[in-house]
């Protein structure tokens, strides 16, 4: 399984919300960080007061549910998906909303839009499953105006590094590590990824971690992404292989290390 593999990812990972629902699931009830992280990110967005924003990978559109009531009225907002499943979710999400959205299904290789048209664009937690992140970043700075800003956040490299080792206790087989696969865009080499393409960049951290006190959500979690594979027959065991540390030690403690980059394009 690679997380550039876009075929995996459009047939399997990101068909539809189930395996991201798992991985919120567990944030949102366990996380220490109480101001949460969608309020947060809403937070270091800017956007002028009639500016235009394409959202790349909105997944079930949870940043906008979360903050509906911030976010201005005069705001323009197109929320796009590379996955037609994630896209009808978000879609669904926010039918009932007080506000307009667009919904187009867009891949960030070839974005379906004119030059220089939007004051903001975002990609959260998604680059790392790019293959071509030059030509994406290319398209992403096309599409932005002349001053125009690009919001996209990553985890660190030590995110959720606990869970290795959970795994290979529970397996007795050394996986690999969970952020090998997103090693492409991470905290520590976003910044010299994006300066090819960008200026003024600058990294924001949440600073965040679980204390996880039911293992139910934690299975769900493991089995929702890299570890379904070495796991999924063992599910009522790891289930009993985390209550007992949840017994024995209180909880399941996780490293979080997650935030946001943000880029401008250079004004003329």
């Amino acid at each position: 399984m690679k997380w550039s593999d876009q075929n995996y990812l459009l047939k399997d990972q990101y068909k539809d919300a189930t395996n991201l629902n798992a991985r919120v699931n567990l944030h949102l009830r366990f996380s220490m960080n109480k101001v949460g992280w969608f309020p947060w990110l809403f937070d270091h967005l800017w956007l002028a007061s009639n500016g235009r924003m394409l959202e790349l990978a909105c997944g079930t559109g949870a940043i906008w549910l979360d903050n509906m009531k911030r976010i201005p009225p005069t705001w323009e907002i197109i929320l796009s998906d590379f996955s037609p499943g994630m896209l009808a979710q978000a879609r669904e999400n926010l039918e009932n909303a007080p506000r307009h959205f667009e919904f187009e299904r867009i891949d960030i290789h070839s974005i379906p839009y004119h030059d220089g048209i939007f004051d903001a664009v975002m990609a959260n937690h998604m680059l790392y499953h790019v293959p071509d992140k030059p030509t994406a970043l290319t398209e992403v700075k096309r599409v932005l105006k002349a001053g125009g800003r690009f919001f996209t956040s990553t985890v660190g490299e030590n995110h959720m590094q606990e869970l290795e080792q959970l795994v290979e206790q529970f397996t007795g087989r050394k996986p690999a590590h969970p952020n090998d696969e997103v090693a492409s865009f991470v905290l520590e080499n976003g910044y010299e990824i994006l300066t090819a393409f960008f200026d003024e960049i600058h990294l924001y951290r949440y600073e965040d971690s679980l204390v996880v006190t039911e293992a139910g959500p934690l299975v769900d979690y493991l089995l929702s992404g890299r570890y379904k594979t070495l796991l999924e027959e063992s599910r009522n065991d790891l289930i009993e292989f985390i209550n007992q540390i949840i017994k024995t030690q209180g909880a399941v403690r996780i490293t979080k290390d997650s935030g946001l980059f943000t880029a401008t394009k250079r004004a003329l």
